[in-house]
């Protein structure tokens, strides 16, 4: 799912015709993905390990089996120190093999969690709407629409004015609008009509004064 030039062109359309009614300033935001999510392949790694600790407490003979492979064929005693040596080769090599394996971005998305897909793109809408919004306005009147692409979803950050004075409920259409046309593969269109129901809102609490300027870029972001 990609942003073509002119869905660019549309939501940076679609902020200058929504702000043209407010005091409100919209940046809009896209990303491939808000995070790597390497430490969550870490952890399938660690517990593909200690799956096959458990499965050689289950099966020591599988431990017999190896020190046959490698030890002496005369003996049958297998002192502890082989023991441990083997169990230890053979978490070794599940870790690495798992961790070969989790490399696979695909999968690695699959495999996290959806509470922490959620705690990941909120953390990154929050850190850009720090950096690049929070009180970059004379007003505070600054709004970030976010979208992360691969974990299927979207934030809406309001500046310390527009919060106190419109409540997370008010933005439900622009999510909604947004969120239907990203299911449908039309990630620039779900934009652009965010953005006009995000405008429709401001345009009624923050009504455009004389002499308002342009603060922040129309343009959409796309990391």
């Amino acid at each position: 799912m990609r942003l073509t030039q002119a869905d660019h062109d549309r939501v940076t359309s679609a902020v200058t015709a929504a702000e043209a009614h407010t005091d409100g300033e919209i940046v809009t935001i896209v990303a491939r993905r808000s995070d790597a999510y390497h430490d969550v392949a870490l952890h399938w790694s660690i517990l593909a390990m200690l799956l096959v600790l458990a499965l050689l407490a289950a099966f020591p003979a599988a431990i017999e089996h190896l020190h046959a492979l490698t030890g002496d064929p005369w003996t049958d005693h297998i002192s502890i120190r082989a023991t441990l040596t083997i169990a230890l080769v053979v978490l070794a090599a599940a870790f690495l093999v798992a961790r070969v394996i989790f490399a696979w971005r695909a999968l690695r998305l699959a495999l996290t969690p959806a509470a922490t897909k959620t705690r990941r793109v909120r953390a990154r809408a929050l850190a850009l709407f720090r950096a690049g919004v929070e009180k970059r306005t004379v007003a505070t009147t600054g709004v970030l629409l976010y979208l992360s692409i691969e974990e299927h979803r979207a934030e809406l950050i309001a500046d310390a004015s527009i919060h106190d004075r419109v409540s997370e409920d008010h933005w439900g259409a622009a999510m909604a609008a947004l969120v239907t046309a990203v299911k449908d593969g039309r990630p620039g269109d779900g934009m652009a009509d965010a953005v006009t129901a995000i405008g429709v809102v401001l345009a009624e609490h923050f009504p455009r004064s004389e002499g308002d300027v342009n603060e922040l870029p129309d343009r959409l972001v796309e990391l």
